[in-house]
């Protein structure tokens, strides 16, 4: 039996460790936690093979500068907790002095949690400007199940919680398209937000958009109020289509011309394409299977894949 030396030890100790499936977020991020991981453990074998402690010293998890960072978790605290529906939350995070995130569009960063000792990983799409000053806001849907939604449910304010990013997004140009067709459901709806709010901030950007945003019931509509606002400029449409509503006389009567009940299917999303000024570009985020069902309805419709961006 091999006895291990004590300078052997000390080097396993320091080996970096290997992410459990649960740390990856799925979302496609470069790096990846396994890029990380891959990169780190270089960089030990390195070391070990030249006996140099010192070459680990640059190997950190995490850092407190607070400037975000794709391969490093950054501490951010929580400066308030908004519920907007049963399940739905919005979390604002301070950034020091009036830092910005200087985020591109659509791009997501990845919270890290611990929940039971088990470490999870989980990407979510910043609601506030890319540029905005001071904060970033970030919306949330827990489940009831979901290892993440139970750590996500403990924060309040002044919590520090610890992100890493950014990654992905869409690479928007002002009038590159002349219309944008965004299908969003539940939290989809995420990533159209700062699309949109770049659109409506600059005058000269003309590009016409139509928003379909599908959710459960009228309840359940995230951030009415901002929509209602982007809905009255000249070049924005919103539609809402609510799969458990069976009529819209309840409805406010503003938005009864504006809302489908029923699930977005291929009839309807066909209609609404053909509603649209221009050729559509179309943007999708929402769970894998309404991205699948979204993906098929837009070929049947004549739209081609690289008429299309999934987040």
């Amino acid at each position: 039996l091999q006895v291990m030396s004590g300078n052997e030890q000390d080097w396993l100790a320091l080996r970096p460790q290997e992410p459990s499936p649960s740390q990856c977020c799925s979302s496609g991020c470069k790096p990846c936690i396994y890029d990380v991981y891959e990169k780190e453990l270089a960089q030990w074998e390195r070391a070990k093979a030249m006996q140099d402690k010192s070459l680990l010293v640059g190997k950190k998890e995490q850092s407190n500068n607070s400037e975000l960072n794709p391969d490093t978790f950054t501490a951010f605290s929580v400066s308030s907790v908004e519920q907007l529906t049963e399940d739905t939350y919005q979390y604002k995070f301070e950034l020091p002095g009036n830092s910005s995130l200087r985020l591109s569009l659509g791009q997501h960063i990845v919270l890290r949690g611990v929940v039971n000792g088990l470490e999870v990983q989980r990407a979510y799409t910043p609601i506030s400007p890319g540029n905005a000053e001071g904060y970033f806001e970030v919306l949330i849907k827990c489940y009831e199940a979901g290892l993440m939604s139970q750590y996500i449910k403990t924060w309040k304010r002044g919590d520090v919680v610890f992100w890493r990013g950014p990654f992905g997004g869409f690479p928007y140009r002002p009038n590159k398209h002349g219309e944008l067709l965004m299908l969003a459901s539940g939290t989809g709806l995420a990533p159209m937000i700062p699309i949109l709010q770049s659109i409506t901030d600059d005058e000269e950007d003309e590009t016409f958009v139509t928003l379909v945003g599908c959710f459960p019931t009228f309840d359940k509509i995230y951030l009415k109020p901002l929509l209602q606002d982007l809905a009255r400029y000249w070049n924005i449409r919103i539609f809402y289509v609510l799969s458990q509503e069976t009529s819209l006389e309840k409805l406010p009567w503003s938005y009864q011309e504006n809302t489908y009940t029923g699930r977005l299917n291929e009839d309807l999303t066909k209609t609404i394409i053909y509603s649209c000024r221009r050729k559509p570009f179309v943007l999708i985020c929402g769970s894998s299977t309404f991205n699948e069902d979204m993906s098929r309805y837009l070929k049947a419709a004549g739209i081609e894949e690289n008429s299309c961006f999934v987040f």
